[in-house]
């Protein structure tokens, strides 16, 4: 499986093969989100909840499967160091961003689907899904950016 994880890429450019399958599951995740979201806009609730659920368990899988592995091997070991070379700080600000934006989509899933005990339930659903949707979306932009960054342009 380490093998096949790290092989060359599939989308023509000099990222590994994990790279590749975590931008493009990043990217129907967002495409998944945003899917909801018009769900929610008329009033298709019940879909909207399944369509989020799938998008924010699928986002969470990446990351615990692909990105903390990569953040803990490639990135971490440069910090504080080296933040301000090349991508360290682009992909730490991507990791931090990325984190809020998961732990509180999680939530709202867990809220959404009844699992939240009492005391940290709340009835402003659109404050916490829109701030959630956009942490996920900047998420998404800044991992775009590293991907391209380091994959794309000149090689370092």
């Amino acid at each position: 499986m380490n093998n096949f994880l790290s092989d060359p890429g599939f989308l023509g450019t000099r990222a590994p093969f994990y790279s590749d399958l975590s931008l493009i599951l990043t990217l129907i995740t967002a495409a998944l989100l945003t899917a909801g979201m018009q769900l929610a806009r008329r009033k298709h609730y019940q879909a909207h909840r399944w369509i989020q659920t799938t998008a924010a368990c699928l986002n969470a899988l990446v990351v615990i499967v692909i990105m903390i592995r990569s953040f803990i091997t490639y990135i971490l070991p440069g910090i504080p160091g080296k933040l301000l070379v090349g991508t360290y700080g682009v992909t730490t600000v991507h990791a931090v961003v990325g984190t809020f934006g998961l732990l509180l989509g999680l939530f709202i899933v867990l809220r959404a689907n009844g699992l939240v005990p009492k005391a940290l339930r709340f009835t402003n659903y659109k404050l916490f899904m829109r701030t959630s949707y956009g942490l996920y979306m900047l998420a998404t932009l800044i991992g775009v950016i590293v991907y391209i960054a380091v994959y794309v342009g000149p090689a370092s």
